[in-house]
């Protein structure tokens, strides 16, 4: 049962609790197991209606799940014998950023990772989520062992932005995330990337010039927030004017695959990856082996073309009168067999 102080999740949330109490009460006298099951299977039936037809502010607010699997559940759950390093050797080692090598499936991978923080003491060393320039440089310096050892980048992405102090700024940050776009361009090693939850602007695009970039079913990729959208636009706060700018940025997984931007939505268990993460890394771990089958068994020459032009590719000018319908609900979100959803 889920902790969840989301508007949307409070029915899912009720009945969850009275079948806890009908569970509890179960144990102490006979009671109608029938009623049971059947409250059991109207919970499975709410909880897809409702996340059927999330609009996507309340996607975004899914992204943001206090209890949503994070970086650092994913590196525990899905690789082997991961070997953290640390630092950028030019300031300090940031937080933000988790790097090491590991193994997937008996391959060797370089692993790149933006972690949050699970308590307050973790998210506060780590801004959370909020990379700052050393973070970047770090990682770059991974990418670049990962090509001298000629083993595949594996990229999870998780990030409201990049950090934005003075000292980040003094420190060149928008030229440590530069650097990267162009050093990931031209790699010559398969990469892959996993949207986890928030993609936010050059904080994400940072690790995420990638030959694959993938997006979990309710995570969101955007060049700005939803509320700083707002605020920008509408001068506003106001709960109508953020979900208005969601529905704008066209941030959500169906729209960025509509759009070019990601190539695969990875689906999540219902009602959210916070409800069932251990399935989540177990689909998540199936969906990147194979990915990387189908990398490593390209020429690196090949694969550079592919990158080039899968990032030259985005975006088109639409004729006038052209008219394009915005997709609805779970329409082109794969099952977890990989066919699509109706």
């Amino acid at each position: 049962m889920s902790n969840s102080n989301l508007d949307f999740e409070k029915p899912i949330i009720e009945l969850e609790r009275r079948i806890l109490e009908l569970e509890s009460k179960s144990q102490e006298r006979n009671t109608d197991l029938l009623a049971l099951n059947q409250m059991r299977e109207t919970l499975g039936s709410l909880i897809g209606e409702i996340f059927s037809k999330l609009n996507a502010w309340e996607r975004v607010q899914v992204a943001r799940h206090p209890e949503r699997p994070q970086t650092s559940d994913y590196l525990s759950a899905i690789f082997d014998d991961f070997v953290e390093l640390h630092g950028d050797r030019y300031f300090h080692d940031d937080p933000a950023v988790k790097v090491g090598l590991a193994r997937l499936e008996g391959r060797s991978v370089v692993v790149i990772g933006q972690h949050k923080g699970k308590d307050t003491r973790q998210r506060l060393a780590a801004s959370y989520g909020m990379s700052n320039p050393e973070g970047y440089r770090k990682a770059l310096r991974l990418m670049k062992l990962a090509e001298k050892l000629k083993i595949p980048v594996v990229c999870l992405i998780d990030t409201p932005g990049a950090f934005p102090g003075v000292g980040a700024e003094e420190r060149g940050q928008f030229s440590a995330i530069a650097v990267n776009l162009m050093e990931m361009a031209r790699l010559r090693t398969p990469t892959i990337g996993i949207i986890l939850a928030e993609g936010g602007s050059g904080g994400a695009l940072g690790i995420a010039v990638l030959d694959r970039l993938l997006i979990l079913e309710n995570a969101w990729f955007s060049v700005i927030s939803p509320e700083g959208c707002a605020a920008i636009l509408f001068k506003s706060s106001e709960k109508d004017k953020i979900a208005r700018a969601a529905e704008a940025l066209k941030l959500t997984s169906v729209d960025l695959v509509r759009l070019n931007v990601v190539d695969e939505i990875v689906p999540e268990p219902l009602g959210g990856a916070h409800r069932d993460p251990p399935k989540m890394a177990e689909t998540l771990k199936g969906v990147l082996v194979r990915n990387l089958q189908e990398l490593e068994a390209m020429d690196v020459d090949e694969l550079l073309d592919r990158r080039y032009e899968k990032w030259r590719s985005i975006g088109r000018i639409r004729p006038a009168g052209e008219d394009e319908e915005a997709p609805e609900g779970r329409e082109g979100i794969p099952d977890a067999d990989g066919g699509a959803a109706k």
